[in-house]
């Protein structure tokens, strides 16, 4: 009995530990996505993530967001071409592929689209995550 207490209390601490440094590593990770948001998809999205209407869908309170996690890693390593539809709007561009970024680079600006401009999603996504959609 003794030895379940334990392992309960054991158990315990790690979650509230883990808890605990999620939403520092959340803010790091949204900080550098940042970045690279700036770098590689402000041109097209817009500083604001509202996008060119009929050009480039936003990615301001966008619907589309909510799709699988890994459905938006592909778009991000393949690209994308043809018909979408963003918040009621169709878009019928192309989007090239962005697999020069590293499997971190990807995982942040993920982050950081999905937790700005109106959009929340506090589960993370994890370089790991993006390394085994990788071609």
């Amino acid at each position: 009995m003794r030895r379940v207490v334990i392992l309960v209390g054991i158990l315990l601490f790690v979650f509230v530990a883990v808890a605990f440094i999620q939403p520092a590593n959340m803010a790091k990770s949204i900080a550098n996505g940042k970045k690279v948001y700036a770098n590689n998809c402000m041109n097209c999205h817009m500083e604001d993530g509202k996008g060119l209407e009929g050009a480039f869908p936003p990615l301001a309170k966008a619907d589309y967001l909510k799709r699988p996690s890994k459905d938006l890693i592909t778009v991000i390593l393949k690209g994308q071409s043809g018909e979408i539809k963003v918040n009621g709007i169709i878009y019928n561009g192309t989007m090239p592929a962005q697999d020069y970024l590293s499997d971190e680079e990807i995982a942040d600006v993920l982050n950081y689209i999905n937790n700005s401009w109106g959009n929340k999603n506090v589960k993370p996504i994890l370089p790991s995550q993006v390394k085994l959609l990788r071609p």
